[in-house]
């Protein structure tokens, strides 16, 4: 790539569920852009990340992990993993190394068949596999001629990354610079608290509850003190889902709250008041309204 004109573009990070996607995400922009979890099917829409270099900019292009659809919201975000390799320079197929591979890694491999799009495949959380396990794995990737790059990485430890931007840049055509210098996403203010909000649920509530929680931000402002105060609905599908989210005295709500404060107050740079009301939206990942609301929904 030439150093002296600018170079640009869009890469699509496609993969299953819990692949580490947007842990490789947040990794290669060096700023939290999309929330991360070890629940299935945190990422719920495409969200964009920069990565701004000497002469370079690439747009990372962040999706929910493919997975079997079983509501409206599952579809939506399946659909919005599939059309995010349309209109890419390139597309990054995330592979998770320490996992058997399943029906969601098949169905990507076959959606990418016939790609025209450069595909570099990231074989991720490689510092939990043994050698000859990723030489086995490597090589049976290998046979799929659309792949033009396989690269070992840990996008959690950080290991590879390099390699992975300088593949990326050998694609990138020459091109403006789509968003400024300073800013590392796409994502307004209002929708980032909501997701971490969002975040500080996945992990502190119990397994059966994640999938049923929405979030949605009624209100953020800030007051002439300076202070951010934000109000914020959390939705969840059952009456009995509502107590454990609350908890003993408020505890569960309270630490839920704790800790997505901390972490919107570090994003802002200001201090936050957040208050959270906990409200029963039976069956709302089917609900048209209520997903739009939230913002899920396609253009």
């Amino acid at each position: 790539m030439s150093e002296k004109k600018f170079h640009s573009g869009f890469v699509a990070v496609i993969g299953r569920a819990n692949s580490g996607k947007s842990t490789l995400v947040n990794s290669l922009v060096g700023e939290k852009v999309a929330i991360v979890s070890p629940k299935p099917q945190t990422t719920r829409t495409t969200i964009r990340g920069v990565v701004n270099g000497k002469n370079s900019q690439i747009v990372l292009v962040d999706t929910p992990g493919l997975h079997r659809p079983v509501s409206r919201l599952g579809s939506f975000m399946d659909q919005q993993a599939k059309g995010s390799v349309y209109g890419v320079n390139v597309v990054l197929l995330v592979i998770d190394a320490s996992r058997d591979r399943n029906r969601a890694d098949e169905v990507a491999l076959d959606m990418l068949q016939d790609a025209e799009t450069p595909v570099i495949a990231v074989l991720n959380k490689t510092d939990l596999v043994k050698k000859q396990d990723l030489l086995t794995i490597m090589d049976e990737l290998s046979g799929n001629h659309f792949i033009t790059e396989i690269i070992p990485i840990s996008a959690l430890k950080g290991d590879g990354l390099d390699v992975v931007l300088t593949h990326i840049k050998q694609h990138m055509p020459e091109g403006p610079m789509y968003f400024p210098e300073d800013e590392y996403t796409d994502q307004p203010e209002k929708v980032i608290a909501a997701e971490m909000i969002r975040e500080s649920a996945l992990y502190l509530l119990h397994d059966e509850i994640p999938h049923g929680v929405g979030l949605d931000i009624r209100s953020m402002k800030y007051k002439p003190s300076g202070v951010c105060e934000i109000h914020a609905d959390l939705l969840c599908d059952k009456a009995s889902h509502k107590g454990i989210i609350i908890g003993k005295q408020g505890s569960m709500l309270k630490n839920i709250g704790t800790k997505a404060r901390m972490q919107i107050q570090r994003m802002l740079g200001a201090k936050v008041n957040l208050k959270i009301w906990v409200r029963v939206k039976p069956n709302w990942q089917n609900s048209v309204s209520i997903m739009k609301d939230l913002g899920y929904h396609n253009e």
